[in-house]
């Protein structure tokens, strides 16, 4: 039986995301963007800091409260919350961002709406709005008028439209709900129109918005519902404005209790651009794809030829500076809470590839508005050239040590990916003699990985030149194209890191110590990347029946953070995980059987 842990939804517009807890209480929130201030930040006050029940959430208290329910109106990121009461009273809460189409363009507001309603009974509620600034530190300076409320704070203001009564808002009185009430909080802005009407337009567009967006996917025969899901949540963590998509939409909940490991995950990895891509690929979202592939295309563009960082902030942002804050305890009070990611100063030279795997689709796609050619061909050769000269060079992996630099096996497999597909772009463009130069640049680091990496003792790859041990991110060997399927190096190698890393249906990434001693939690993406790597295999049954196992992690509405404890399935990290929806979006797509199948 799963624990408890990370039993939250989320809502957004591809501008804001909130996050919802399971009786209907707003604990997380960041504004004025994705990376902006979490003016509703009680999932990380771990209730050790004093301040008094509901500071930093919006909650809507239920009086003699016995049990909730919840589930997102099918197709959307509309979340429906039911409370109920032991008198047989009840109610429900809409919750959603506004988002559809206005005027040609995407209508994404900074505003989050909340529908209240009775259901039976009188339901006696009290409405809790406590935002905070400044992460936490700084309470707001109220003031109210005929039918909103201001909540002030050092760099931007709250604007909060409602027909209850603001008296009971603002002293968070008790109350009957004898009638629908609307509640909408965002920028300090003028409503155009009555709030409950405003409520009800807003509603039915991004509905219409989101089940049209649905609609427009390819999805396969099986696991459409865990698809669907992983779609819409990969979308919400789009910051449509640039085309970035974040890793997760919080800071610093640990990959595991007590460890210490709470990192700032609201910026956007390179590392995860290929699976990214190819997740929307598979998906038919072109414009969600041809998106990001511009704002990686924009990153490239503005090093001038430089070091490429691992990650970048949603705006292109380089500096990413990290520090620790005292105003938060943390998720259950485990801290510390960390603001920004000290990896932005990594080296990391598996970057290279993971780009140009990336780019590879701005070439070969022809639905693309803008589709690629020699001049931008030309704009990323020096990737090639940094691939190369990095191939053989110490590193921090993708696994970001930050005390530890070796020459690991899965940087210099994205350095010779980084190459192969260079080639590839070049003979698709006619480029006979860059595709050569590329091919031999390849051949010269594959000979590198062959000679240096294989560890006869172990009977696989080694996770590092001249290595003893081996890591998750040796998986990616065939589904890169270095290994064909069939070559038995891949098979052993795939089998070694089972037996070293596996724990039941789930990996871990590596099995050594590291700045923060042994891992405890499993990494969900390598999971999936086992399960990909048994398909490739032809061990399609053992892969469908770990990946049906793996499912049965999601939070009751579908959702995956970064970490599972793999002894009792528990949710760990940073929420919802990107990469892990992305995981399930990939296996669904290889492992399914045809439609025509089953039709």
């Amino acid at each position: 039986m799963k624990d408890q842990g990370l039993e939250l939804a989320i809502i957004g517009n591809c501008n804001i995301a909130a996050l919802v807890d399971t009786t209907g209480g707003i604990v997380w929130a960041c504004l004025p963007r994705f990376d902006g201030d979490p003016v509703y930040c009680s999932l990380l006050d771990g209730g050790a800091n004093g301040r008094g029940d509901g500071e930093g959430s919006f909650r809507i208290e239920l009086s003699n409260y016995a049990r909730a329910e919840q589930e997102y109106l099918a197709n959307t990121a509309v979340l429906v919350t039911r409370l109920y009461d032991e008198n047989g009273g009840a109610l429900e809460i809409v919750d959603f961002a506004p988002r559809y189409a206005r005027f040609g363009r995407h209508f994404r507001p900074t505003m989050l709406v909340r529908e209240v309603r009775p259901l039976a009974g009188t339901p006696r509620i009290r409405i809790v709005h406590a935002p905070r600034f400044e992460y936490g530190a700084v309470a707001p300076k109220i003031t109210h008028g005929s039918n909103h409320i201001r909540y002030v704070g050092p760099s931007f203001t709250l604007r909060l439209y409602t027909e209850a009564p603001l008296a009971y808002v603002m002293d968070q009185s008790q109350f009957l709900l004898e009638k629908p009430i609307t509640l909408m909080v965002g920028a300090d802005e003028s409503l155009a129109a009555p709030i409950a009407e405003t409520g009800r337009e807003f509603k039915e567009r991004t509905c219409e918005y989101w089940r049209g967006w649905v609609q427009g996917l390819a999805i396969p025969a099986e696991w459409q519902d865990a698809v669907i899901r992983s779609a819409i949540t990969l979308k919400l963590c789009n910051f449509e404005e640039t085309g970035a998509i974040i890793a997760a939409v919080t800071t610093s909940i640990p990959e595991a209790a007590d460890s210490g490991r709470t990192w700032d995950y609201r910026f956007c990895w390179l590392r995860d651009a290929f699976f990214v891509v190819r997740a929307l690929n598979r998906l038919g979202a072109v414009t969600t794809m041809e998106g990001y592939v511009r704002y990686v295309l924009n990153i490239v563009s503005a090093n001038g030829g430089g070091h490429l960082q691992p990650v970048y902030g949603i705006g292109l942002e380089t500096d990413l500076e990290e520090r620790e804050l005292s105003s938060l305890a943390g998720y259950r009070g485990m801290g510390p809470v960390r603001v920004g990611n000290q990896a932005h100063r990594h080296f990391q030279h598996d970057v290279y590839g993971n780009v140009v795997l990336a780019l590879i689709q701005a070439f070969m796609d022809r639905r693309l508005a803008a589709p690629a050619g020699v001049k931008e061909f030309e704009s990323l050769e020096w990737l090639g050239d940094k691939a190369f000269e990095t191939h053989n060079q110490p590193d921090a992996g993708m696994w970001e040590f930050r005390s530890r630099s070796r020459i690991h096996t899965s940087s210099s497999l994205m350095c010779w990916a980084a190459m192969d597909r260079l080639a590839k772009i070049a003979l698709h463009l006619g480029l006979s003699g860059r595709a050569a130069h590329w091919r031999d640049k390849a051949e010269v680091v594959r000979a590198a990985i062959d000679e240096n990496a294989w560890n006869p003792e172990l009977g696989s790859f080694a996770e590092s030149f001249g290595g003893k041990d081996i890591d998750g991110g040796l998986l990616l060997m065939a589904e890169v194209g270095y290994l064909a399927p069939g070559d038995p190096r891949f098979e052993a190698t795939v089998r070694a890191i089972e037996k070293a890393l596996r724990r039941g249906d789930h990996l871990m990434r590596y099995r050594e110590k590291d700045d923060f001693g042994r891992p405890k939690s499993a990494f969900t993406a390598i999971t999936f990347w086992f399960i990909e790597a048994l398909a490739v295999l032809g061990h399609t049954g053992e892969a469908r029946e770990i990946f049906e196992r793996v499912l049965e992690c999601r939070n009751a509405l579908g959702l995956m953070s970064e970490d599972i404890n793999p002894e009792t399935g528990e949710l760990w990290g940073n929420f919802p995980q990107t990469y892990s929806q992305v995981g399930i979006i990939n296996c669904a797509m290889r492992l399914s059987r045809k439609w025509e199948e089953i039709v």
